[in-house]
């Protein structure tokens, strides 16, 4: 199907007084994380061979040099140790994967322990894996924290790293050492040290207010992006992670800004009196994706991130929403009725080359691509649950059993997908997320009900 430019849709930037009036205080971002080498410790493969949700893996409080203060923690660096080995113990915890102890029930080590374990100390813990670690106070205020693990049957270093950080960013440096012991134990690429973004809900259910806010792959650092002045929607981490994107209804039209995380500015990329739906980045951060409804039907566009003119890349009568990126950037999943009901289909990223890939008799909505590029997430609108299935439509496997389960997001590393959950009869919503196998199912606490969630990359 040959694509169609549309050269009478341009979009004129909107008093800034109107772009900002929703606007919450500018967000205190911290310092790119500096990765520093660590001792190079063995590489020999790890002795455990049962299976990953019985390793028992040993997580003692970090170990400091010298307790001093720091704006990390009131009570100095001995006491951020144990916030340090606690994240990364709940970071394990979640995952499903392992059986972690954490530092509250576990000996604390001293500083010369960190290289140099005391093997008799752990032996009698029954943990096959010891994470040891420091934190460190520097003349800078930054601190550095170091992460080692070990295997206990081996009494060997398997892998070791250290990173400076500003004491804003400590939980960083406690996810990426999660991330370590993640990646070397599994085999597979990380995921702690990301965010989510997602739509903030409170009200009654026929009135919501709905802000954007962004948090930490676990909930931490949460923080309100909108006052809620206007309803905000879909939100979108660019793939550099510098910036979000978001459907906003400031004066009662949607606008699709591009909002800088750094600066606290945000830019108007499309307005429009016409119903607009669904910002999705590319994979270079060019483009920004989104769907509009004129004169009865509903097409996908795409547009400059800067702004501009935008193209649109469908034109079959019907509705077609929701496109996602492949990651290598050449093909783009999307929805449409065009079939009689809500189905998925897969077109190449100038639009052509559209064809339809589910079937079944199931409905197919809010279809998104995983990091791997090797599965696709969406939303069963027959049963509204979240299922999966392979690019070319085949291989569906249905991971959840809620009630109303829907818009699938997925980790940076496609193992986990979040999604959100609306309770029966109450409409009060909230965050889930499940293994790709479909087990480990759990809630992600937010203070207020959630949807709309958006897993951002793995932060720089």
């Amino acid at each position: 199907m040959k694509k169609l430019i549309i050269t009478a849709i341009a979009f004129a930037a909107a008093p800034l007084a109107a772009q900002n009036q929703d606007l919450g205080e500018p967000m205190a971002e911290g310092q790119d994380v500096e990765t520093i080498e660590e001792e190079e410790g063995l590489s020999g493969s790890v002795s455990f061979e049962g299976n990953l949700d019985d390793l028992g893996i040993a997580i003692p409080a970090f170990a400091t040099d010298r307790n001093v203060p720091t704006p990390a923690n009131a009570n100095g660096t001995e006491a951020l140790g144990l916030e340090l080995a606690r994240v990364i113990t709940s970071d394990l915890r979640n995952n499903g994967l392992f059986k972690p102890t954490g530092p509250d029930s576990l000996p604390r080590p001293s500083a010369a322990d960190i290289q140099s374990p005391v093997w008799s100390t752990w032996g009698v813990r029954g943990a096959e894996m010891l994470v040891h670690g420091y934190v460190r106070a520097r003349s800078d205020d930054r601190l550095t924290v170091g992460c080692y693990l070990y295997d206990m049957a081996l009494q060997q270093r398997l892998v070791a790293e250290g990173w400076v950080v500003s004491p804003a960013d400590w939980r960083r440096a406690a996810h990426k050492c999660a991330d370590l012991i993640y990646s070397r134990l599994t085999g597979e690429s990380p995921f702690f040290d990301s965010r989510i973004a997602y739509i903030a809900e409170t009200g009654p259910k026929d009135n919501r207010v709905k802000r954007l806010a962004i948090m930490d792959s676990d909930g931490a650092n949460h923080r309100f992006i909108t006052t809620g002045r206007s309803t905000a929607l879909t939100p979108r981490y660019s793939p550099d992670y510098k910036k979000l994107t978001y459907l906003s209804y400031v004066d009662g039209n949607p606008r699709i800004y591009v909002y800088d995380i750094g600066t606290g500015k945000q830019t108007l990329v499309t307005q429009s009196e016409n119903p607009t739906f669904a910002p999705r980045w590319s994979p270079d951060g060019r483009w920004i994706l989104y769907s509009m409804a004129v004169g009865g039907n509903t097409d996908i566009y795409r547009v400059s991130a800067q702004g501009g003119r935008s193209e649109r890349l469908t034109d079959t009568p019907g509705i077609d929403i929701g496109g996602s990126y492949s990651p290598d950037g050449s093909r783009i999943v999307f929805e449409s009725d065009r079939s009689g009901a809500q189905q998925c289909y897969v077109m190449d990223a100038d639009g052509s080359n559209q064809r339809r890939i589910s079937f079944g008799g199931s409905r197919c909505a809010t279809p998104e691509w995983s990091p791997r590029g090797d599965q696709i997430a969406f939303t069963n609108a027959s049963s509204f649950n979240v299922s999966v299935m392979s690019p070319s439509g085949g291989n569906v496997r249905t991971l959840t059993r809620g009630w109303q389960d829907e818009a699938p997001t997925w980790a940076p590393n496609g193992r986990i997908i979040q999604f959100f959950r609306t309770e029966r009869n109450s409409g009060k919503t909230s965050l889930w997320q499940v293994d790709l196998t479909g087990e480990n199912e759990r809630s992600l606490p937010t203070p207020v009900d959630a949807s709309d969630p958006a897993w951002g990359p793995i932060l720089p």
